[in-house]
């Protein structure tokens, strides 16, 4: 089972918000999730980031590969492996 982390997308038609989640890659973009580890809101200035480190750092170990995106999140909050 290959799994990824990336966005779930949240909120209401043109004012969306997003979840990180842990996913397997298979499922559609907003179906089921293993877990979800933060929150993104691009509507706020500046944007806002919530990750829970812990959990983030423990799915990347394990072998979860981020999206581009998540990826880019993951890096100004300050998450590696």
């Amino acid at each position: 089972m290959a799994v990824k982390i990336r966005l779930r997308r949240m909120g209401q038609k043109k004012h969306p918000f997003y979840r990180i989640v842990v996913a397997d890659s298979r499922s559609p973009r907003d179906g089921r999730c293993i877990a979800e580890i933060g929150t993104y809101d691009p509507n706020t200035d500046p944007s806002t980031y919530k990750v829970n480190e812990e959990e983030a750092k423990k799915w990347l170990e394990s072998g979860a590969q981020p999206t581009e995106i998540v990826s880019r999140i993951f890096k100004t909050v300050g998450v590696t492996k």
